[in-house]
């Protein structure tokens, strides 16, 4: 469990410089140091400045019954203690039950000494990355509105035109340095060499080929964002309906991800945007992915989260070939939900699990009761998997593997081999002391005899 994501979560994911750097801080040291990390923090955090007081950072609305503007140092450091205690216990009582629900004979976890860290030994388990997913998975489940595409699209354009300018420059200070290095190439390189690289371009390349190359490369330098991001646009130019900002292969997500996150992009985009990927590839060959607008709160936060579920299942539909998830939301969920799709009828509603879009519907009209489905083209064990993730409830910070060790059938046939080998190897020893006695030595031999037979015939088994 990370206690630095617990701690986070507990100041009220606070972005004070100080905060940050106290963090950052306390994680360097943890690399070198035994002591546990609230201990760490709050030294750095006294590093920073000395005069500084936790309570200006933990007197959340979470923990206002705890802290307050007035709480000593002391005070806060006691809360937060039992805070990331009681979190710690909760991950492990969710994490058991997750485990328990999905049917492993006799698993073994317990709490190690070392905060944070549990040790889960699972026997038997055939596909050990779905039970990665099971274990990894801190079922924060939330229900964002989103934007429509048309209504961010000019400002996608504006980031993309910037980065254009940026080539441009760019292309311009390369050029005026071309001339110097191309006198240098010439008088090094070889008149021959230079006739043979002609023939060579000639002969691999059509005329059309290269018109067809530069186009490309000439439309890459002209719009660096949108050669990565296709844009969800028609042929004239004009946004589709609904959430989708566009599609990417999977090899250039980071890079999509780095220009709408820079310093150009949050001059340019919304603030109350977040732009987050779909779980699952659109193509059958798994390698593209969507791209989705989401809207948040004043507070930065999804409309409604998924500790108002009450109940999650595995189900079908009668219209598709793939499994869903079917949610119930308790009487607080089940108003915010009823509102919220009230407000956002003929938009979508982006349903998001650990940071990934699963599905965005269209609200076709207001929703009471407060059940809701998730789609997203699942297997029968993938709703299965997601639904007991829900009922198990939501941890209060991502599980980390950090160890993996998988002991195979083959670690115990290999112990049976080597016990056969001492006892055969063993009992020829005795025997070959037994053969220098005279009285014993025909009967000795005679076993000896057998004995090697038996170890030849040992080396022979399949084991």
């Amino acid at each position: 469990m990370s206690v630095p994501d617990i701690l986070r979560a507990l100041s009220g994911y606070n972005t004070t410089e100080n905060f940050n750097n106290a963090m950052a801080m306390a994680q360097q040291k943890q690399k070198s140091s035994g002591a546990d990390f609230v201990t760490l923090f709050i030294e750095s955090y006294k590093e920073i400045d000395p005069n500084a007081q936790l309570a200006s950072i933990f007197s959340t609305f979470e923990l206002k019954d705890k802290v307050t503007l007035n709480s000593t140092n002391d005070e806060v450091e006691k809360v937060i203690r039992e805070e990331v205690d009681g979190a710690i216990n909760n991950s492990f009582n969710v994490l058991r039950t997750r485990i328990d629900r999905f049917g492993v004979v006799q698993p073994n976890i317990q709490k190690l000494s070392q905060p944070g860290r549990i040790l889960i030994e699972l026997p038997g388990i055939k596909e050990p990355e779905r039970v990665r997913k099971l274990l990894q998975g801190s079922a924060n489940l939330e229900f964002w509105e989103t934007y429509e595409f048309s209504e961010i699209l000019p400002q996608l354009a504006q980031i993309n035109n910037e980065y254009a300018k940026i080539n441009a420059a760019n292309e311009g200070a390369a050029a005026a340095e071309a001339p110097a290095e191309k006198a240098e190439k010439n008088e090094v390189a070889d008149s021959d060499d230079i006739a043979a690289l002609v023939e060579n371009a000639e002969a691999d390349s059509t005329e059309a080929d290269v018109e067809q190359t530069a186009a490309v490369e000439n439309y890459k330098k002209n719009n660096p964002l949108f050669a990565i991001l296709n844009p969800s646009i028609n042929n004239a130019g004009q946004a589709f309906r609904g959430p989708v900002a566009g599609t990417v292969h999977y090899t250039d997500t980071a890079k999509v991800n780095a220009m709408l996150s820079s310093t150009i992009a949050k001059q340019v985009l919304p603030r109350d945007l977040r732009l987050k990927w779909t779980v699952k590839a659109i193509d059958e060959a798994g390698s593209v992915y969507q791209l989705v607008a989401l809207k948040a709160q004043r507070d930065g936060r999804a409309s409604l989260e998924g500790d108002v579920i009450t109940d999650a299942r595995a189900d079908f539909s009668q219209m598709s070939a793939y499994a869903n998830v079917s949610m119930s939301m308790n009487a607080e969920g089940a108003k915010a939900w009823q509102r919220i799709t009230r407000d956002n009828i003929g938009k979508s509603i982006a349903i998001v699990l650990d940071g990934y879009v699963y599905s965005f519907p269209t609200v076709q009209n207001e929703i009471a009761g407060g059940n809701s489905q998730i789609t997203g083209n699942f297997t029968v064990e993938e709703a299965k998997d997601l639904a007991n993730t829900l009922k198990s409830g939501k941890m209060p910070a991502p599980a980390r593997i950090i160890q993996e060790d998988v002991v195979g059938p083959s670690l115990g046939r290999e112990a049976i081999q080597n016990g056969l080998w001492s006892f055969a190897l063993g009992f020829l020893l005795i025997l070959s002391t037994m053969a220098g006695s005279p009285v014993l030595s025909p009967t000795a031999r005679c076993c000896a005899t057998y004995s090697c037979w038996l170890v030849c015939w040992l080396r022979s088994l399949p084991f």
